[in-house]
């Protein structure tokens, strides 16, 4: 591949981004176990081919993941968009502990990320998951902080409903959602995608391809390894995993009329829904990485187009995104 990936921009501060990004929990263990010299060479690959907006957290691990990234980006800090995200605070074990948005947590916790990550900013710092016990102006505020002392240059928020994007934008500019978004989880076309476009907020779309499952892959919950966190959504369980199957075949079928792979067809999908939307698909193969920055250049038909929302409308999808929704949206 020679094409130089599309650009897109996020926000009024319109901060340039490629077309497609990557999503790096998949590289922290939370889907199995990849060596971490598998890792990094999908990293490096990532950068040869344009792919330079990275997405982490400190909940990836916790930790390891940052500093996984760390260690990629060593001598080469300028070459990529860095994102990562705070407020999801888990155990040493991954498992969940709390949401924190307290104001005074806010500075800890970003530089404890810039030394896991090496560097003396970050470009994009999103808040991981809205705070019920604070006011999100006073989350923001303590972010907005973050920017005057130029540890971080534009703010983020993920999972948030349109009354706090709304109430968070105007404590501070907000360059970018980061909401799960595709075929199979098509909710923020309801209220949130007409209220970013409202604001002028980039959108960044998380699980394009359903967590591989848009792929073509875990259509038995035996394919799911015993550390792979799908195995906690319930869309990955049971009688819904059968029922989503059989909506997936469609895709697939499409995808293979129109020679592409099923998350080729996904992601281009998505990437025609509108000029804001960034996909960022996670991966720790090298090959899907490659696959996944090739969609970018699939031109579909309005013909196409139709036929692959037809078949997954929305609400297609059994069973919910997550065991505990209230996490989310709020």
């Amino acid at each position: 591949m020679t094409e130089a990936l599309p650009v897109r921009y996020l926000g009024a501060a319109r901060l340039a981004v490629p077309a497609v990004g990557l999503g790096c929990m998949a590289l922290a263990g939370m889907y199995g176990t990849p060596a971490e010299s598998g890792s990094l060479r999908v990293l490096d690959r990532a950068l040869e081919l344009g792919c330079t907006f990275l997405d982490t957290s400190d909940a990836y691990g916790p930790f390891t993941n940052e500093e996984l990234i760390g260690r990629a980006l060593a001598g080469r800090r300028d070459q990529v968009v860095l994102a990562t995200k705070f407020g999801n605070v888990r155990r040493p074990d991954g498992s969940f502990l709390q949401v924190n948005g307290d104001p005074k947590y806010v500075p800890e916790a970003c530089d404890a990320s810039l030394r896991r990550l090496g560097v003396d900013y970050i470009d994009l710092y999103y808040l991981h998951r809205v705070d019920p016990r604070v006011p999100i102006e006073e989350t923001v505020g303590a972010m907005a902080d973050l920017v005057a002392a130029g540890k971080v240059g534009h703010l983020g928020l993920s999972e948030a409903a349109p009354d706090t994007i709304r109430r968070a934008h105007g404590v501070h500019p907000i360059t970018a959602l980061q909401t799960e978004y595709s075929l199979w989880s098509r909710e923020p076309e309801a209220e949130i995608l007409p209220l970013v476009r409202e604001l002028g907020i980039g959108f960044v779309a998380y699980a394009p391809v359903g967590r591989g499952f848009l792929a073509g892959r875990f259509h038995d919950p035996v394919e799911l390894l015993p550390g792979d966190v799908r195995r906690n959504h319930p869309r990955f369980a049971g009688e819904n995993l059968r029922s989503n199957a059989a909506v997936a075949a469609r895709v697939r079928a499409i995808a293979e009329a129109r020679g592409v792979t099923p998350a080729q067809l996904a992601l281009a999908w998505l990437l025609t829904q509108g000029d804001e939307i960034v996909p960022i698909p996670g991966t720790a193969s090298a090959e899907h990485l490659e696959q996944n920055i090739a969609a970018a250049f699939v031109t579909l038909t309005p013909e196409e187009l139709a036929s692959v929302g037809d078949a997954f409308p929305p609400g297609a999808a059994a069973g919910d995104r997550y065991a505990d929704m209230s996490l989310v949206n709020r």
